[in-house]
């Protein structure tokens, strides 16, 4: 219990030392779409459930408690046609441990390149970014457990790129009144920075050859650092259940605000969810979310759950989310 204590102060200090800046431009956003049609369906409110693959996104503490051997695939057409897809594994090691891996990827389709006075060049070029990473978490306790994840992140558009290396932290802990408590800081690293062919000119403001080679300087930008504080409890009344959750979330790069979220399941076996994200943010743009799931046997010891979200934006178009989760 005290170790439990002394991580959970440090997680808390670590976050009120880094959330600084709460304004500005950051780079790889991608790391702030949530993964998941079960955690984006419940409004984003998954800090402290984290009961699947996905938790490596939201709480990487959530897999040591995840016994079983599992394959998630998550995918979503986002904004402007913009493909969002997430996928993770989680192996159960000895000594109430697991380790777990996940890739995140967020692809736009080929696009015309143009040039000021040359609409049509005949060029195509693509952009996109994202992360691998590798999870561990250990249950130190029958109450407490920790969790790490560390990813490799790169963004590119055409011959430009940038790339860094990130670390997230959790941590989970059961309390003896019921509700359980869930603590997360993401995307912890250094700053990014593009760099690549394009940023390559020619120039002659050092002497009179105007074919010496320059590299164009770009800004530095921070990685979307945020921490979540999360609360849930689940109610059983018969062979249906009640799960609640709160998540109070404070990025770097926006105003602090709350997801909420509810789920009610019927013989463990179909879901039916909702939500609110972003409540107190300033120039909320995220509404609300809907979701539901089913969970189905394959054989004596492999299943199979469906869950998808719907969820619903101010101004931009509604995003539709899909999962498939495979448990062995």
């Amino acid at each position: 219990m005290k170790i439990s204590i002394q991580i959970a102060g440090f997680l808390i200090l670590l976050s009120l030392s880094l959330a600084v800046d709460k304004a500005g431009t950051s780079a790889a956003k991608f790391l702030s779409i949530g993964s998941g049609a079960k955690a984006v369906g419940m409004g984003g409110a998954y800090t402290s459930i984290a009961d699947d693959a996905s938790s490596m996104y939201w709480n990487p503490a959530g897999i040591a408690r995840i016994d079983k051997m599992e394959l998630y695939i998550d995918h979503s057409n986002w904004l402007a046609d913009i493909r969002y897809d997430y996928t993770g594994f989680i192996l159960p090691l000895k000594n109430s441990s697991s380790f777990g891996l996940n890739f995140t990827s967020l692809s736009i389709p080929e696009m015309n390149v143009t040039r000021y006075g040359e609409e049509e060049t005949g060029e195509t070029f693509r952009a996109g970014s994202y992360a691998i990473g590798s999870a561990w978490a250990m249950n130190l306790t029958n109450r407490f457990s920790i969790g790490f994840n560390g990813k490799y992140i790169r963004e590119f558009i055409s011959r430009s790129h940038a790339s860094a290396i990130a670390l997230d932290v959790g941590t989970l802990f059961e309390t003896v009144f019921g509700p359980t408590i869930g603590m997360s800081i993401a995307n912890f690293g250094p700053k990014m920075q593009m760099g690549g062919a394009d940023l390559l000119i020619k120039t002659d403001d050092v002497s009179n050859n105007p074919d010496i080679n320059a590299d164009l300087s770009t800004e530095q930008f921070n990685l979307p650092l945020v921490m979540r504080f999360g609360i849930s409890n689940r109610h059983l009344m018969g062979e249906m259940a009640v799960l609640w959750a709160v998540d109070a979330v404070s990025p770097m790069d926006n105003s602090e605000y709350l997801n909420m979220g509810c789920e009610v399941s019927f013989f463990d076996q179909v879901f039916v969810r909702a939500g609110a994200k972003s409540v107190f943010m300033v120039d909320r743009e995220e509404l609300f979310t809907i979701g539901g799931g089913v969970k189905m046997s394959l054989f004596s010891h492999q299943n199979i759950q469906l869950d998808f979200a719907y969820e619903v934006m101010r101004y931009l178009n509604h995003i539709l989310k899909f999962s498939i989760c495979l448990t062995n």
